[in-house]
């Protein structure tokens, strides 16, 4: 058997005690388990199967997120998940919002985990947890807190002393919070998992170690587990921990990956995807239950192990959405497609599930009712009166010779306002080492442009000044990188920053005015407001408006004549909306109103077409509006130029859907990496690649940091969101695919990758994109390598 973490003897020595049993949806294949109930019970892991007091538990699993549905709900959505056939619930804890400060821990009100642990064991539903340190789920830094990045050389992710012992310090608080509530002391945690993904990010099997003793020194005794895609399972590996697999399709090649390094034990897959989640720009993903429904019913069939990710994604409510790298934001809306909805209702992916499961079950069991919907409303439009100017209603300055980051000086989130002196002199221009992550430039007043951190446009041009002029740069943080080495990102204005005169002399900018907005309620109730008739000018504003309600009920505020910004509705912040969707509605919570007044605060960079709002009694989720976007197309207009250059490298790729390395012959030298594509399997004129790494001249991963695309000959953005940023992003089920819903252009296809600066390489690594069709699976490529790669048309 297996031994995986059960600490000591204890566990061994526990009481099988005689309890009352209600029998419930096992599977036929492995016995029928009883639900949870207050008696302490042993699980453990058998030679083939989850033992439960000695009986086989097959662990039917739902993912949803206790901090992306309003705690009045949190029973609703539970019950939902009961309902569609799922024995146990997958619990992930976010750090940085239990620690929000450093030393400071919540575990009240929308933080109280062991109260949403406790609902899931009275709705009959076991909990799988996952604790972290490390989560990403798209949430802001993957769940690290942000004070971490206050020590400028601190390493994330591993075994300096610095992030160990914060981690100790929070694994300790998160064992009195749930420690009480193992199945070993009467509780629905049956196992807990260790860190998250970690093949993906390192590969020191010590630092695994180390999470694995905090966890038990925190008092978990019931199984530990860790989770990686199946080709990271090596990195990092602990023999000492059970593994389980996380994938989207084709299980039967990921369990073949997983046995290669666990011979026996039950097969589980830690997070099966039926869909994915969104980020700003890009076509909404939806899933295909006629696809993914026979994928469980297959590893059911089996008698393998499953937690759906996501079965209700929920709402990234405030400021705690993430962005994938090198820099892509995620949207606020976590609907993720998942078989309940945003706003928790069924959908046909539900009833398919429920069906599927349903017909697993022994003669007679029954999968309970789904509860009632939500009320919903609508909401006649709002319009607004007030306003409220940024500039004109800054905070207290904090003064530094140099600009300073947002985490040097206690920002963590949200906005601040660099400001300076410029000299008398001639035109030029405003250079940046970075602005993470976007940010508006004003000279005395007066908009001269934007950054982008997404296209890595970090320049304005000023123009002449007669006289000394007051240079304002308001900078705008999204959510911090939650996925590989870019979760070290740190925000605000990265120096030196300069100006660069018409004869290219540089001159230093210096003795900077900091200008803090983290939009606590506290500035947001002194912000001096005027009516809207007055002043105009192009800046970022704050909009304010009441509005009236007999009944109360669930609404999706319509955003789309706004531009980009936030919303708070009774001090609730809603999350973030951006009119280039594709999200255009915003997610309003019934409990979050009340009959009567109501008071909604907008906050609108760019300033809307019409300042109204209503509320709609269904989401728009789909809509894209590039055309709208306030910095221009993401990537330049670019033409490919290999006509002078030949391929660094030829290469063939295994028809396999695994990880594939190429090292090259020689260390190349360039900027610019190109991937030229000569033919796929089965004769598909289609090319498709889940993840692209570049290794360095010691074979290690370079970081996507500074990445962009600089060109790519196709991409498809209508049947499924195929970009090329999918490439480069360092999720694998997110593929860049050329276009084929219209028309299907043929070999060859080309990517090229800017990375910012020029590298020495000595090899890449391609995953393919996954799915049991092989559609698109490169079969012969070239590459080519340089700084030319690309011209301007």
């Amino acid at each position: 058997m297996i031994e995986i973490l059960r600490t000591r003897s204890v566990v061994r020595t526990l009481l099988r005690l005689s309890v009352m049993v209600i029998l419930f949806a096992g599977c036929s294949a492995h016995g029928v388990a009883s639900i949870p109930n207050a008696a302490a019970a042993t699980f453990e892991i058998g030679e083939q199967a989850f033992l439960l007091n000695g009986e086989p538990l097959q662990i039917r699993c739902g993912e949803i997120h206790y901090a992306r549905v309003p705690r009045e709900y949190w029973k609703h959505r539970i019950e939902m998940v009961r309902a569609t056939g799922m024995n146990a619930v997958c619990v992930y804890l976010f750090w940085n919002f239990h620690e929000r400060r450093e030393g400071e821990f919540t575990w009240q009100d929308q933080a109280d985990v062991a109260e949403f642990c406790r609902l899931a064991q009275e709705a009959g539903l076991w909990v799988i947890l996952r604790p972290g340190p490390y989560s990403c789920a798209e949430w802001e830094m993957g769940g690290l807190p942000w004070w971490l990045l206050k020590h400028e050389d601190i390493a994330l992710r591993s075994r300096d002393s610095r992030f160990v012992e914060a981690t100790r310090r929070y694994f300790e608080q998160v064992g009195e919070q749930l420690a009480p509530l193992q199945v070993t002391q009467g509780g629905p945690i049956l196992m807990v998992q260790v860190e998250n993904e970690y093949g993906f990010y390192g590969d020191d099997a010590a630092y695994m170690g180390e999470m694995k003793q905090a966890l038990l020194d925190a008092g978990f005794e019931v199984p530990l587990f860790a989770c990686n895609p199946p080709y990271s399972i090596a990195r990092g590996f602990d023999p000492d921990l059970f593994q389980v697999v996380n994938f989207g399709s084709d299980p039967d090649s990921a369990f073949a990956a997983l046995r290669e390094f666990q011979p026996t034990g039950p097969l589980m897959c830690g997070e099966f995807y039926p869909a994915w989640f969104d980020t700003w720009g890009n076509p909404h993903h939806d899933g295909d239950p006629s696809t993914y429904i026979p994928t469980l019913d297959k590893m059911t069939a089996m008698g393998a192990s499953y937690s759906i990710y996501m079965v209700h994604g929920g709402t990234t409510f405030g400021f705690w959405a993430g962005a994938d790298r090198p820099f892509k934001p995620d949207t606020s809306s976590y609907d993720y497609d998942a078989p309940v909805s945003e706003a928790g209702w069924t959908t046909d992916a539900f009833f398919m599930l429920r069906d599927m499961v349903q017909q697993h079950l022994p003669d007679g069991q029954r999968i309970p009712e789904p509860p009632a919907r939500n009320p919903v409303i609508s909401i006649p439009a709002i319009s607004f009166s007030q306003q409220a100017a940024v500039l004109e209603n800054l905070p207290e300055s904090i003064q530094h010779t140099e600009p300073q980051t947002f985490e040097t000086l206690d920002v963590y989130r949200a906005g601040m306002v660099y400001e300076t002196k410029l000299a008398p002199g001639s035109a030029g221009t405003l250079r940046a080492e970075a602005i993470n992550d976007f940010s508006w430039v004003y000279l005395d007043g007066v908009f001269l442009g934007v950054t982008d951190r997404r296209s890595r446009s970090f320049e304005v041009p000023l123009p002449e000044r007669s006289a000394e002029s007051r240079l304002q740069i308001f900078v705008w943080s999204m959510g911090r990188i939650n996925f590989g080495p870019e979760i070290h990102d740190r925000k605000g204005m990265h120096g030196p920053v300069t100006l660069i005169s018409e004869s290219g002399e540089s001159t230093e900018l210096l003795d900077w005015a900091h200008y803090p907005l983290t939009l606590e309620q506290s500035y947001r109730e002194q912000l001096s407001y005027r009516n809207v008739s007055d002043d105009q000018s192009a800046q970022p504003r704050f909009w304010r408006a009441t509005f009236d309600l007999d009944k109360t009920g669930d609404s999706f505020l319509d955003l789309s004549r706004w531009g980009k910004g936030v919303v708070w509705v009774n001090g609730h912040a809603l999350g973030r909306f951006w009119n280039i969707g594709p999200t255009q509605t915003m997610y309003l919570p019934g409990p979050w109103l009340k009959p009567g007044e109501n008071e909604i605060v907008v906050l609108d960079l760019l300033g809307p077409e019409s300042p109204v709002i209503s509320g709609r009694e269904s989401p728009v989720l789909d809509q894209l509006r590039p055309e709208l976007d306030f910095s221009g197309p993401r990537r330049k207009l670019r033409e490919l130029n290999l006509e002078s250059h030949l391929p660094h490298q030829k290469v063939s790729f295994e028809n396999s859907p695994s990880k594939q390395v190429v090292h090259f012959d020689q260390l190349a030298r360039g900027r610019y990496f190109c991937l030229l594509t000569q033919d796929s399997w089965n004769e598909e004129i289609v090319a498709s690649v889940g993840e692209i790494d570049l290794l360095d001249s010691e074979g290690q991963a370079i970081s996507h940091e500074r990445w962009t695309i600089a060109y790519v000959s196709s991409e498809e953005r209508h049947d499924m969101d195929g970009t090329a940023e999918n490439a480069i992003d360092g999720q694998t089920s997110s593929v860049w695919s050329t276009y084929f819903a219209h028309n299907t252009p043929d070999h060859p296809h080309a990517i090229v990758i800017d990375l910012g600066r020029e590298e020495i390489l000595s090899g890449f690594t391609l995953v393919p994109a996954p799915g049991t069709s092989k559609r698109g699976r490169i079969r012969n490529a070239e590459i080519f390598i340089g700084d030319d790669l690309v011209r301007e048309p």
